[in-house]
C-alpha cells in the first residue's frame, strides 16, 4: 500500500531508503524545537506552550507535504520569520502575541488563496530575482544580528550603534567556544550538526556555571492549552495590523516560493511544485492556530533530499519523529542562549552567502536591493526593509526609461507599501 501511495517504484526508491532520508532530515532540523519555541517565548508566549506548538506545527506541516504534495521536503516554522513574528509584530510594532497568531492565520489564509489560484504564476513571474536574493540575504544579516546579541558577542555601545561584547563575561566566551566548535562540525558536514552544537554549548555553559535554572520537571499540556487557538482578529481593521498581515504575506510567499523550487530542482521533479506550494500555504494558515509562526520548506530539507529522499514518506517520517520530542519538553528550558546564537549566526550567514547572485552591473537592479539587505538589520524590521527595496526599485525604473520592464503587479506592490508608510505618517 505504501508503494502505491508515495509511487516509490516510479521515483526509483524503497521504504528502507525514504525513512532513513525522513531520520537524517529531522536530525538537521530538529533543533527549531528550542530556537523557534525560545524566539517565540520572547515575543510573550509561554515556553512550554511555544514547545508544544513548534512540535505540532512541525508535525502537521510535515505529513501535509507528504500526503498532499508527495514530496520529500519539511515543513517547519520559518527562521527569520519567526524572528519578525517576534521581534518586528511584536517588540516593533507593539501587537500582542495573540494578535501577531492573528496575522499568522489571515497571511496564511492569503497564502493558500494564491497558491490555489492563477495569483502564484504572476507573482512569482512579477518579482524581479534581485529582490527575491535580497530578501533572504537580508533576513539572513538579520538573524545573525540577533545571534551576535543573545550570545552577547555585541551590545548597545555607549558612542556607537553598536559595541563589541564584554570579552570577560563567561556568557560570551561561551558563545566563542560554541560558535567555533559548530563551524568546525558543520564546515566537515558531521550528520546532526547543529543537534550537536546545542549539547555541546549546553556542555560548556555547564562547565562556566552559567546554566540557567531548570524550572518545570514535568510537562502539562495545561501550558498548551493557553496557545493553541488562542490568536485574536479582534483588531484586525487597525492599521498596525494590516501592515502586518501585508508584511509577513510578502515574506512567506517569496521566500516559499525560492525554497520549494530550489528543493524540487534537487529531485527533478520541479511538477510537484503546486502541490508542495499548496501544502506549505495551508500549513503556514494552522501554524497560527496551533500557536506557532508561519512555517516554511525548510532549507535543511536537503539533507534528506541528498540522503535519498525522493517522496513524501521522507517528510512524514520526519513529521512522525518530531511527536517523539514531546517527552524532552521539561529540559528545553535549560538550553543557555550560547548554544542557541551559533546556529542563527550559522544559518544567517548561509543566507548571506546568496549575495554572489546579485547583479551589480544594473544600478537599478542593484541599488534597490542592497537598501533591503542592509535595512532590514539596520531597522529591526523585515517588513520594513522589503518595502523600501520595492519602493525604490520601482522609483528607479520609472526615472531611469525602463519603466516597460516592471510589470503592473510589481507597481501595484510598491504602490501598496508606499501608502502603508504614508498611512503611518500620518497616524
Amino acid at each position: 500500500m505504501k508503494k502505491n501511495l508515495f509511487q516509490l517504484q516510479q521515483h526509483n526508491t524503497t521504504v528502507k531508503q525514504e525513512v532513513s532520508a525522513g531520520f537524517i532530515g529531522f536530525f538537521t532540523i530538529v533543533y527549531i524545537i528550542a530556537v523557534n519555541s525560545l524566539i517565540l517565548s520572547e515575543a510573550g508566549i509561554p515556553l512550554e506552550g511555544a514547545i508544544m506548538a513548534t512540535i505540532i506545527t512541525s508535525f502537521a506541516g510535515c505529513l501535509l507535504m507528504g500526503f498532499w504534495a508527495n514530496a520529500p521536503i519539511l515543513v517547519v516554522p520559518g527562521m527569520g520569520i519567526n524572528a519578525m513574528f517576534t521581534y518586528t509584530l511584536v517588540q516593533s510594532m507593539g501587537l500582542s502575541w495573540q494578535e501577531a497568531l492573528g496575522v499568522t492565520v489571515i497571511s496564511g489564509l492569503i497564502f493558500t488563496i494564491i497558491a490555489f489560484t492563477r495569483l502564484t504564476t504572476i507573482i512569482n513571474s512579477a518579482i524581479p530575482g534581485s529582490l527575491k536574493e535580497a530578501i533572504t540575504i537580508g533576513i539572513g544579516l538579520f538573524l545573525m544580528l540577533i545571534g551576535l546579541e543573545n550570545g552577547r558577542l555585541v551590545e548597545r555601545g555607549d558612542q556607537s550603534i553598536i559595541a563589541l561584547g564584554d570579552l570577560s563575561d563567561p556568557h560570551v566566551l561561551a558563545t566563542i567556544l560554541t560558535l567555533a566548535i559548530a563551524l568546525i562540525l558543520y564546515i566537515r558536514n558531521v550528520k546532526g550538526h547543529f543537534l550537536w552544537t546545542i549539547l555541546i554549548g549546553i556542555g560548556i555553559a555547564f562547565m562556566l556555571n552559567i546554566l540557567p535554572a531548570r524550572t518545570n520537571d514535568t510537562f502539562s499540556l495545561r501550558g498548551y492549552s493557553e496557545v493553541f487557538g488562542a490568536f485574536t482578529l479582534e483588531n484586525w481593521t487597525s492599521l498596525p495590523f494590516i501592515i502586518a498581515v501585508f508584511s509577513i504575506t510578502m515574506v512567506i510567499v517569496f521566500e516559499s516560493i525560492g525554497l520549494i523550487s530550489g528543493q524540487l530542482n534537487m529531485t527533478n521533479r520541479p511538477e510537484k511544485f503546486k502541490k508542495a506550494y499548496q501544502a506549505n500555504g495551508i500549513s503556514s494558515m494552522l501554524s497560527g492556530v496551533f500557536g506557532s509562526s508561519p512555517t516554511v520548506s525548510t532549507a535543511e530539507s536537503a539533507a534528506a533530499i541528498a540522503a535519498g529522499g525522493r517522496t513524501g514518506l521522507t517528510a512524514i517520517t520526519a513529521g512522525t519523529l518530531f511527536l517523539g520530542t514531546v517527552f524532552l519538553i521539561p529540559y528545553i528550558n535549560i538550553i543557555p542562549s550560547n548554544a542557541i546564537a551559533p546556529i542563527l549566526i550559522i544559518i544567517g550567514a548561509l543566507m548571506v552567502q546568496n549575495i554572489r547572485n546579485l547583479n551589480f552591473q544594473d544600478l537599478t537592479e542593484s541599488f534597490p536591493a542592497i537598501f533591503i539587505i542592509i535595512m532590514i538589520p539596520f531597522t529591526y524590521s523585515i517588513a520594513d526593509g522589503i518595502a523600501m527595496g520595492f519602493i525604490l526599485y520601482a522609483l528607479l525604473k520609472l526615472t531611469t526609461g525602463k519603466e516597460r520592464t516592471v510589470s503592473l503587479t510589481l507597481y501595484i506592490i510598491a504602490g501598496l507599501f508606499l501608502l502603508t508608510f504614508i498611512l503611518q505618517f500620518a497616524s
